[in-house]
Protein backbone atom coordinates (compact mmCIF):
# COMPACT_ATOMS: atom_id res chain seq x y z
CA UNK A 1 0.00 0.00 0.00
CA UNK A 2 1.34 3.73 -1.39
CA UNK A 3 -0.11 6.40 0.91
CA UNK A 4 0.87 9.99 -0.34
CA UNK A 5 0.38 12.23 3.14
CA UNK A 6 0.55 16.15 2.79
CA UNK A 7 2.28 18.15 5.11
CA UNK A 8 2.15 21.83 6.03
CA UNK A 9 5.08 23.63 7.09
CA UNK A 10 3.30 25.90 9.70
CA UNK A 11 4.73 28.90 12.01
CA UNK A 12 4.75 27.52 15.92
CA UNK A 13 1.80 28.37 18.03
CA UNK A 14 4.20 30.56 20.13
CA UNK A 15 5.89 32.36 17.35
CA UNK A 16 5.11 36.51 17.44
CA UNK A 17 3.48 36.98 14.41
CA UNK A 18 3.94 40.18 12.08
CA UNK A 19 3.13 41.67 9.27
CA UNK A 20 5.50 43.57 6.77
CA UNK A 21 4.63 45.64 3.20
CA UNK A 22 2.04 47.55 4.80
CA UNK A 23 0.54 44.26 5.84
CA UNK A 24 0.26 42.45 2.99
CA UNK A 25 2.78 39.95 3.88
CA UNK A 26 3.78 37.54 6.64
CA UNK A 27 6.66 38.28 8.30
CA UNK A 28 9.19 34.99 8.28
CA UNK A 29 11.56 36.50 10.57
CA UNK A 30 12.78 34.40 13.69
CA UNK A 31 9.70 32.31 13.24
CA UNK A 32 9.91 28.80 14.22
CA UNK A 33 8.37 26.07 11.88
CA UNK A 34 6.79 23.00 12.78
CA UNK A 35 4.86 20.15 11.21
CA UNK A 36 1.10 21.12 10.99
CA UNK A 37 -0.03 18.89 14.15
CA UNK A 38 -2.27 17.42 11.99
CA UNK A 39 -0.62 16.34 10.27
CA UNK A 40 1.84 15.02 13.10
CA UNK A 41 -1.22 12.96 14.20
CA UNK A 42 -1.99 11.29 11.19
CA UNK A 43 1.61 10.38 10.15
CA UNK A 44 1.24 8.49 13.93
CA UNK A 45 -1.68 6.25 12.93
CA UNK A 46 0.01 5.61 9.27
CA UNK A 47 3.29 4.42 11.16
CA UNK A 48 1.01 2.92 13.75
CA UNK A 49 -0.90 0.73 10.77
CA UNK A 50 2.30 0.34 9.40
CA UNK A 51 3.68 -1.66 12.06
CA UNK A 52 0.71 -3.45 11.92
CA UNK A 53 -0.19 -4.82 8.78
CA UNK A 54 3.55 -4.26 7.42
CA UNK A 55 3.38 -4.14 3.30
CA UNK A 56 2.83 0.20 3.39
CA UNK A 57 5.04 2.96 2.30
CA UNK A 58 4.66 6.60 3.54
CA UNK A 59 5.26 9.36 1.09
CA UNK A 60 5.24 12.78 2.65
CA UNK A 61 4.77 15.51 0.31
CA UNK A 62 4.95 19.62 0.86
CA UNK A 63 4.14 22.00 -1.58
CA UNK A 64 7.28 24.51 -0.64
CA UNK A 65 10.53 26.22 -1.03
CA UNK A 66 13.75 24.83 0.14
CA UNK A 67 12.71 26.55 3.42
CA UNK A 68 10.45 24.01 4.39
CA UNK A 69 13.02 20.80 4.34
CA UNK A 70 14.30 21.05 7.60
CA UNK A 71 10.37 20.25 8.72
CA UNK A 72 10.11 17.53 6.03
CA UNK A 73 13.49 16.22 7.03
CA UNK A 74 11.57 15.88 10.62
CA UNK A 75 9.23 13.70 9.30
CA UNK A 76 11.47 11.50 7.69
CA UNK A 77 12.94 11.15 11.02
CA UNK A 78 9.51 10.13 12.91
CA UNK A 79 9.46 7.43 10.43
CA UNK A 80 8.17 8.29 6.77
CA UNK A 81 9.69 6.47 3.88
CA UNK A 82 10.42 9.54 1.73
CA UNK A 83 8.91 12.69 0.90
CA UNK A 84 8.23 15.04 -2.26
CA UNK A 85 8.89 18.69 -2.42
CA UNK A 86 6.87 20.90 -4.78
CA UNK A 87 9.24 23.84 -5.34
CA UNK A 88 6.05 26.44 -5.22
CA UNK A 89 5.18 29.10 -2.53
CA UNK A 90 1.74 27.42 -1.21
CA UNK A 91 0.21 30.92 -1.53
CA UNK A 92 -3.41 29.60 -2.48
CA UNK A 93 -5.56 26.40 -1.87
CA UNK A 94 -6.54 25.59 -5.27
CA UNK A 95 -2.80 25.85 -6.36
CA UNK A 96 -1.51 23.72 -3.61
CA UNK A 97 -4.24 21.21 -4.09
CA UNK A 98 -3.11 20.89 -8.01
CA UNK A 99 0.53 20.59 -7.33
CA UNK A 100 -0.62 17.24 -5.35
CA UNK A 101 -2.86 15.92 -7.65
CA UNK A 102 -0.34 16.27 -9.88
CA UNK A 103 1.96 14.03 -8.03
CA UNK A 104 -0.80 11.67 -6.89
CA UNK A 105 -1.27 10.50 -11.14
CA UNK A 106 2.36 9.82 -11.38
CA UNK A 107 2.77 7.70 -8.30
CA UNK A 108 -0.32 5.04 -8.10
CA UNK A 109 -1.32 6.10 -4.50
CA UNK A 110 -4.00 4.06 -2.75
CA UNK A 111 -4.54 6.57 -0.01
CA UNK A 112 -4.31 10.52 0.53
CA UNK A 113 -4.18 12.07 4.08
CA UNK A 114 -4.33 15.66 4.62
CA UNK A 115 -4.33 17.79 8.08
CA UNK A 116 -8.21 18.80 8.08
CA UNK A 117 -6.55 22.02 8.22
CA UNK A 118 -3.34 24.10 8.46
CA UNK A 119 -2.78 26.11 11.33
CA UNK A 120 -2.28 29.30 9.88
CA UNK A 121 -5.11 29.48 7.21
CA UNK A 122 -8.02 27.38 8.84
CA UNK A 123 -9.02 27.17 5.32
CA UNK A 124 -9.88 23.15 5.77
CA UNK A 125 -10.17 23.44 1.47
CA UNK A 126 -7.21 21.06 0.32
CA UNK A 127 -8.20 17.80 0.89
CA UNK A 128 -11.74 18.68 -0.44
CA UNK A 129 -10.41 20.32 -3.57
CA UNK A 130 -7.85 17.54 -4.26
CA UNK A 131 -10.77 14.26 -4.08
CA UNK A 132 -12.73 16.78 -6.46
CA UNK A 133 -9.63 17.15 -8.79
CA UNK A 134 -9.07 13.43 -8.72
CA UNK A 135 -12.76 11.95 -8.78
CA UNK A 136 -12.45 9.94 -5.47
CA UNK A 137 -14.49 9.50 -2.27
CA UNK A 138 -13.54 12.44 0.56
CA UNK A 139 -14.23 11.44 4.71
CA UNK A 140 -13.44 14.64 5.93
CA UNK A 141 -12.37 15.25 9.63
CA UNK A 142 -12.02 11.71 10.62
CA UNK A 143 -10.88 10.79 14.08
CA UNK A 144 -9.47 7.52 13.48
CA UNK A 145 -8.42 4.75 10.68
CA UNK A 146 -8.22 1.47 10.58
CA UNK A 147 -7.41 -0.92 7.91
CA UNK A 148 -9.11 -4.51 7.86
CA UNK A 149 -9.86 -7.01 4.89
CA UNK A 150 -8.56 -4.60 2.29
CA UNK A 151 -10.64 -1.77 3.41
CA UNK A 152 -10.52 1.24 5.42
CA UNK A 153 -12.80 2.02 8.58
CA UNK A 154 -12.75 5.51 9.37
CA UNK A 155 -14.72 7.39 12.12
CA UNK A 156 -15.73 10.60 12.67
CA UNK A 157 -17.20 12.72 16.08
CA UNK A 158 -20.96 13.73 15.24
CA UNK A 159 -23.30 15.13 17.78
CA UNK A 160 -23.96 12.62 20.39
CA UNK A 161 -21.67 10.19 19.44
CA UNK A 162 -19.34 9.05 16.19
CA UNK A 163 -20.08 7.63 12.69
CA UNK A 164 -18.28 4.68 11.60
CA UNK A 165 -17.50 4.78 8.09
CA UNK A 166 -16.16 1.79 5.32
CA UNK A 167 -14.82 2.74 2.23
CA UNK A 168 -12.77 1.02 -0.46
CA UNK A 169 -9.46 2.34 -1.96
CA UNK A 170 -8.70 5.09 -2.85
CA UNK A 171 -9.74 7.88 -1.36
CA UNK A 172 -8.87 10.72 0.53
CA UNK A 173 -9.12 11.61 4.49
CA UNK A 174 -8.73 15.01 6.06
CA UNK A 175 -7.32 13.81 9.55
CA UNK A 176 -8.53 15.60 12.67
CA UNK A 177 -8.17 15.48 16.53
CA UNK A 178 -7.93 11.94 18.04
CA UNK A 179 -6.46 10.29 14.81
CA UNK A 180 -3.74 9.24 17.04
CA UNK A 181 -3.33 10.01 20.83
CA UNK A 182 -0.23 11.99 20.11
CA UNK A 183 2.51 12.20 18.23
CA UNK A 184 5.80 10.34 17.99
CA UNK A 185 9.37 12.03 19.02
CA UNK A 186 12.20 10.97 16.54
CA UNK A 187 14.72 9.32 18.11
CA UNK A 188 18.58 9.63 17.69
CA UNK A 189 18.39 6.79 14.98
CA UNK A 190 15.33 8.19 12.91
CA UNK A 191 17.15 11.60 12.82
CA UNK A 192 20.40 10.11 11.54
CA UNK A 193 18.28 8.10 9.48
CA UNK A 194 16.24 10.88 7.76
CA UNK A 195 19.51 12.50 6.48
CA UNK A 196 19.53 9.38 3.91
CA UNK A 197 15.92 8.92 3.32
CA UNK A 198 14.85 10.66 -0.71
CA UNK A 199 13.96 14.44 -0.79
CA UNK A 200 12.57 14.46 -4.59
CA UNK A 201 12.14 18.45 -5.83
CA UNK A 202 9.95 18.30 -8.35
CA UNK A 203 8.34 21.80 -10.56
CA UNK A 204 5.19 22.82 -10.74
CA UNK A 205 2.16 22.87 -13.02
CA UNK A 206 0.72 25.41 -14.08
CA UNK A 207 -2.07 26.51 -11.84
CA UNK A 208 -3.39 30.58 -11.90
CA UNK A 209 -3.90 31.69 -8.20
CA UNK A 210 -7.68 32.31 -8.21
CA UNK A 211 -7.33 34.68 -5.01
CA UNK A 212 -4.96 37.32 -3.66
CA UNK A 213 -4.75 38.76 -0.07
CA UNK A 214 -5.42 42.62 0.12
CA UNK A 215 -4.30 43.07 4.10
CA UNK A 216 -3.70 40.81 7.38
CA UNK A 217 -5.03 42.11 10.84
CA UNK A 218 -3.66 41.18 13.71
CA UNK A 219 -6.55 40.33 16.74
CA UNK A 220 -7.66 43.38 18.65
CA UNK A 221 -5.52 43.78 21.98
CA UNK A 222 -7.25 42.21 25.04
CA UNK A 223 -8.57 44.64 27.32
CA UNK A 224 -7.47 44.68 31.02
CA UNK A 225 -9.33 42.22 33.71
CA UNK A 226 -11.32 43.47 36.45
CA UNK A 227 -11.58 40.90 39.88
CA UNK A 228 -14.21 41.34 41.83
CA UNK A 229 -14.71 39.84 45.47
CA UNK A 230 -17.24 36.92 45.23
CA UNK A 231 -19.14 38.16 47.93
CA UNK A 232 -19.80 41.66 45.96
CA UNK A 233 -22.12 40.25 43.82
CA UNK A 234 -23.98 43.67 43.44
CA UNK A 235 -20.77 45.32 42.26
CA UNK A 236 -20.31 42.34 39.28
CA UNK A 237 -23.79 43.09 38.40
CA UNK A 238 -23.02 46.64 37.86
CA UNK A 239 -20.02 45.65 36.05
CA UNK A 240 -22.23 43.84 33.94
CA UNK A 241 -24.65 45.70 33.40
CA UNK A 242 -22.45 49.30 32.94
CA UNK A 243 -19.37 48.45 31.64
CA UNK A 244 -19.31 45.22 29.64
CA UNK A 245 -22.63 46.16 28.84
CA UNK A 246 -23.98 42.27 28.86
CA UNK A 247 -26.95 42.79 30.94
Amino acid sequence: MKVLLCMSHVPDTTSKIRFTDNDTTFDKTDIQYIIGPHEELALTRLLELKETIGDMTITMINVGLKESESTIRKALAVGADDAIRVEADPTDALFVAKQIAEVYKQGSYDLIVTGKETIDYNGAQVGEMLAELLDLPSITSTSHLDIKDGKALLEREIDGGKEVIEVDFPFVSTAGKGFALEPRIPGMRGIMQARKKPLNVVQPVDQENKTKTNKFYLPEAKGSCKFVDPDNVDELVRLLHEEAKVL
